[in-house]
This record gives C-alpha cells, structure tokens and sequence, in this order.
C-alpha cells in the first residue's frame, strides 16, 4: 500500500468524478465545494498529476484523471463488498453446487431438475451456461460439479464422466395465438383439399441449430412425415428461441414439461404433439471417489418430466 496515498482524498475525487462536478460531489458528501477542492488538489499533488481540468463550469477528466477514476472505482466496488464478505464469512457456512447448463437445454425446466436440492439450507447454486464441448472441459477441470444437458457425453480415454438420464419429455407445437388461428385454416385445408401441404410447411417455423441433440430427431420426424418446414430461423440458445416463438416469429417447438409456464403464464397455444420426438435430460458427473453430496441428491431422486 502506498505511503502518500491518501484514501479519504481518493475518495473526495471519486465522488467528483461520479456526479460529473464538485457542485454535486459536494452535496453528497455533505460537505463545502471549497472543502472538496481542497482536497482533490491535495491528491493531485500527493500523485504528482492533474486529474481534473475546468471546462466551462464544469469539470473533466485528464488522461491521469481517467486511469485514477478506474482505479478508484475498482477500490470503491470492493468497499462496498467488505460488509457482504465479512456476513458470509461469520454466518453458517454456504454449500456450493456448481452447474453447467447445456444452451440447447430448456432453460425453463432447469428448476424442475433440480428442484430436489432447491430447498437445501445455504445453498449457493451458481449455473454457468455455454457450449456442450466447453463445459465438458470445465467438468474435467474440476470447475463444475455437474452439467445438464439433452444428450450424454460422448467415451472418453481422457475424461472420466457418467452419463445419468433424468428423463425425457414429449415435444409439442406451439405458436403465437396470431399464428395459432393461421394454423388452424392451413390444417382444415390440409385435412380436406387433395394435395394440400401440411401446415409447417406453409406457416414460418423456429428450430433449434444442428448444435442441439433435438434438432436430429426433428429432422428425421419431418421426413417421416415428408414436411419441408418453412424454416425462419435457428437458434443455438433455446431461451432465445423460445422468445421469438413468443412474439410470433414462427411455430415452435417445446417440450411437455415446460408447457404450462407457455400456454398458461405466456398465452401461447398448443397446436399437436411432435409423435415420437422427446427433449432428453441428462445429468453428466466426473467420477470421483467421493461425489458431491447434492448431485447424489438429485441422481437419486425420481424426476416425472413427461
């Protein structure tokens, strides 16, 4: 820590710097301007550097003004963090679960897999989202106690995991209510007219990217049912997908689970089962001699997801 630093004076200009004037900087602190310049002027000469410069009635940041007020801020932050680290510090300790969320994972069922720890006393549940490969990497580094993801990992002589299947839900259609009504004059004609084509394939259509283990099986459905979708857009992120279906972009699909919280909270209309397809979960652990006590608890428990 520097000698010649004075931190009250470093704080005096942070509040400058922050209000954009020592009028303001003065109020807040609850102090005079004069008092306030003062001070500032003696943390420039303590440094060796101008930090602030007069522009009109106002004042501005020099180059030192600019890297000081960075630098100040970062100590500042950390300021206001203390009493938060000192209370988690002295309070009942925390019990972490690390997990990794696959992006092509619903990410509205993620509460429903892992609600068997949810009530855990001090939980400290930290979820990091990224790409499948990644996150097995982040597995084997220890970075993670477990991921959830809609497929199992792939053997590996390099990286010991297990693949636990969750379970499975059934996929559906469904749509905007705008798109729904659409829909449904494109089925009649379907069912009735010779050689009317089926709805998706005249009405847009939101699907996940190749990246995704649903976006294979949706393929060979839409062949088995010689569908050529009018494709939309794709979306590596299944939250992101879900979004756009929800503001009417395109037909989408979904699994069972997650169907209330679309059709019932978020006005969406269930159009028809996708026969034969299903989202799959699947928890994937590193072996360890010992294994985390709430992933245990979630392996364990016996998830209904259909």
């Amino acid at each position: 820590m520097s000698q010649n630093l004075n931190y009250k004076h470093l704080y005096y200009f942070w509040a400058v710097a922050k209000e954009g004037g020592m009028t303001k900087a003065a109020d807040r602190l609850g102090m005079a301007v004069q008092t306030v310049s003062a001070q500032v002027r003696e943390l420039e000469k303590s440094l060796g550097y101008q930090l602030l410069k007069p522009v009109g009635r106002h004042v501005a940041l020099t180059p030192a003004g600019e890297a000081a007020y960075r630098h100040a801020e970062q100590i500042f932050e950390m300021g206001e963090q203390l009493h938060d680290v000192l209370r988690q510090a002295t309070d009942q300790p925390q019990v972490a679960l690390r997990v990794g969320i696959s992006d092509g994972l619903p990410k509205l069922a993620i509460p429903r897999l892992l609600k068997p720890v949810l009530d855990t006393p001090h939980l400290r549940l930290e979820c990091h989202e990224d790409e499948f490969d990644d996150l097995l990497a982040d597995l084997a580094l220890h970075r993670l106690d477990m991921i959830l993801a809609d497929r199992p990992a792939p053997p590996n002589d390099n990286v010991r995991v297990y693949n636990h299947v969750l379970g499975q839900s059934p996929v559906q259609w469904l749509a905007h209510p705008k798109l729904a009504e659409q829909w449904q004059r494109a089925l009649v004609l379907h069912q009735t007219g010779p050689n009317q084509p089926h709805p998706l394939a005249v009405l847009p259509v939101l699907l996940p990217t190749h990246h995704a283990a649903l976006r294979g099986r949706l393929n060979r459905w839409f062949e088995q049912q010689e569908i050529r979708p009018q494709i939309t857009g794709e979306f590596e992120d299944s939250a992101s997908l879900i979004q756009f279906g929800t503001i009417g972009m395109g037909i989408f699909p979904a699994p069972q689970l997650v169907l209330p919280e679309l059709t019932d909270k978020q006005g969406m209309r269930w159009l028809v089962e996708c026969t034969g397809v299903a989202e799959q979960f699947v928890l994937i652990g590193s072996e360890r001699k010992v294994i985390h006590p709430l992933v245990r608890q979630v392996l364990d428990a016996v998830h209904s997801l259909q």
